[in-house]
């Protein structure tokens, strides 16, 4: 199995990127919080992956941290969650986050998430409660590990990298900018300063 790609980046879409390594591309899918990682196209990167191998399909799951990875195999295991609703809900919380959530039963944080009704989220955090305590993740709010800017979680901030796709902007370059407006402006800004911040920094 192949755990860990350590290459160029080739090209980005809305849930997907191709990393070159010595020749060979690698499409890998991603949340929007990796893919907000990866940096800019021709740039060096290292991304954890999970092959996942169905009846119909092979794909291969790129994953910033190894603590993603380790989420999305737990979230695999809930009924109704698939490998798009998982990605889904990485995109739109932290580790962190997801694991207070789940460890506190709070299903209206994880329906945030694009793809999750009230009944999924409420089955999400019944069957992983026990097991989101002893799961990795940075408290809710923290920084990312590394230095690296984290895509931010969910409200005006997910409001903020959508728009900026609606206007041209790749996934990763959106997200990247985001979390650098969202840096600079705090974690309480608004959608729209984010947005104008947000569009500085990726014509930038």
């Amino acid at each position: 199995m192949i755990a860990k790609l350590t290459g160029t980046l080739d090209d980005t879409g809305e849930d997907w990127a191709v990393i070159d390594v010595g020749g060979v591309g690698y499409l890998v899918h991603c949340s929007t919080k990796t893919l907000g990682t990866l940096g800019a196209r021709g740039e060096s990167c290292t991304i954890c992956t999970q092959m996942q191998v169905s009846e119909n399909d092979m794909r291969l799951l790129g994953f910033a941290s190894a603590e993603e990875r380790d989420w999305f195999r737990l979230l695999d295991t809930v009924q109704g969650v698939g490998s798009k609703v998982a990605l889904s809900i990485l995109s739109a919380l932290s580790t962190g986050e997801l694991r207070d959530a789940c460890a506190g039963g709070d299903a209206a944080t994880v329906a945030r998430a694009n793809g999750v009704g009230p009944k999924l989220a409420a089955r999400i955090v019944n069957e992983l409660k026990d097991k989101a305590g002893a799961m990795p993740g940075p408290a809710a709010g923290g920084g990312a590990a590394g230095g690296v800017a984290a895509t931010p979680a969910g409200g005006a901030s997910a409001d903020a990298i959508a728009a900026l796709q609606g206007l041209g902007f790749k996934p990763a370059v959106a997200a990247r900018a985001v979390a650098e407006a969202q840096g600079e402006l705090g974690e309480g800004a608004g959608e729209a300063d984010l947005i104008r911040t947000a569009l500085k920094k990726a014509a930038g």
